[in-house]
């Protein structure tokens, strides 16, 4: 199919086209998405893609398009991006895909997304990576939901030469970035422990829960326990998971079910989980205060689409935040940190330099395919 979609090797035509549609490079490279810079949480939740769904969720990005492109998802509570790579951009068909994914017009869509292409599509994976583009400036977990996303691409059959070799350079260079400079001195797991403690005297006689058993939740049970708090507590849909996140901490496994009769006990509670729908309610947490007497009640959502209904915030007595809330906390930090910045953007401009030069290595006219030709 690529051979006959038109001379692209100068010089007579080879007589066997196997070998040389594994020589053609795929030259577009683009990437469209929306984030905490662009688009609020509750539009961001709607393009929430879990990661265990990407492989259909892939397959019907690339059968939307004319031409199947190479194709990852990275979706994270602060960001959804599509990046693909094809023999030509497709990116209006890749805007309707997405737009159609989250049920809301195109044109709406357009106004909170962003389309890069090239080396600034590689430029802005490098970026993500590297905590650079994160809401908390170095914010650590992006690098491994990156991973998470390219090896559910790769499992799905969607990540060809280009894109694997887009995110292992991205890797490459968020690991410099990450050895070389100070760009992750705090982070979000970290202000959840911090801003708990502002509202109690003591986290050491405290009762937390979290809820979910996922890598941010393992963050901020580990910033928590350090603190030695009177009990740990994990809920999670799957015990067994739980159980074993709980383990390492000491603390009890829940599960979910048990939450609306056991959430009186706890003065903290942090969730974060890949539901589409809250699994805290307004109803159970006035309950738990009633059995509470109206003692604070201390909790952070940290994801999205939100675990924790909204309303809740309106309630005496709880003292609720969201992932965009905890963002501002930790901004305190930042200007310490902007002295780091310069030096991981110099690597970010080499990587990026990297890249474009394989790119043209690839490229027909580079004169190095019709030299293997």
């Amino acid at each position: 199919d690529a051979f006959q979609a038109g001379p692209w090797l100068p010089g007579p035509a080879p007589r066997e086209k196997g070998p040389i549609s594994i020589i053609r490079s795929l030259m577009a490279v683009w990437a469209l998405g929306l984030n905490h810079h662009t688009a609020p949480l509750d539009l961001r939740g709607r393009f929430a893609f879990a990661v265990d769904r990407l492989a259909p969720t892939l397959d019907a990005l690339r059968q939307f398009h004319a031409r199947q492109p190479e194709a990852a998802i990275l979706s994270t509570c602060n960001r959804t991006e599509v990046y693909c790579a094809s023999d030509a951009p497709q990116i209006d068909r890749t805007l309707s895909w997405l737009a159609s994914a989250g049920d809301v017009p195109a044109d709406a869509l357009r106004q909170h997304a962003y389309v890069l292409q090239d080396d600034q599509a590689a430029r802005h994976a490098f970026r993500v990576a590297s905590g650079l583009d994160s809401m908390v400036l170095g914010e650590a977990q992006i690098l491994g939901q990156m991973k998470s996303a390219v090896r559910a691409a790769d499992s799905a059959g969607a990540l060809g030469v280009t894109l694997n070799q887009l995110f292992q350079r991205s890797f490459a260079v968020a690991k410099q970035v990450r050895s070389s400079t100070e760009i992750g001195a705090h982070s979000i797991s970290m202000a959840a422990a911090r801003l708990a403690g502002q509202l109690f005297e003591d986290l050491a006689q405290i009762r937390v829960l979290f809820v979910g058993a996922g890598e941010m939740i393992e963050l901020c049970a580990t910033h928590f326990a350090a603190h030695s708090p009177k009990s740990l507590a994990i809920a999670n849909r799957t015990l067994e998971r739980g159980e074993k996140l709980a383990a390492r901490f000491g603390a009890e496994g829940l599960r979910l079910a048990e939450l609306p009769e056991r959430l009186h006990e706890f003065d903290a509670v942090v969730s974060c989980t890949a539901s589409q729908l809250p699994i805290i309610g307004l109803g159970a947490v006035e309950r738990a205060l009633k059995k509470r007497r109206h003692r604070p009640l201390f909790m952070v959502d940290l994801a999205v689409p939100r675990d924790i209904e909204p309303e809740v915030r309106q309630l005496d007595d709880v003292y609720l935040y969201t992932v965009d809330d905890l963002a501002q906390v930790v901004q305190t930090a930042h200007a310490s940190r902007q002295a780091a910045v310069a030096q991981a953007e110099a690597i970010i401009d080499a990587g990026v330099r990297s890249f474009v030069h394989w790119l043209d290595q690839r490229s027909p006219t580079s004169g190095v395919v019709p030299l293997i030709q």
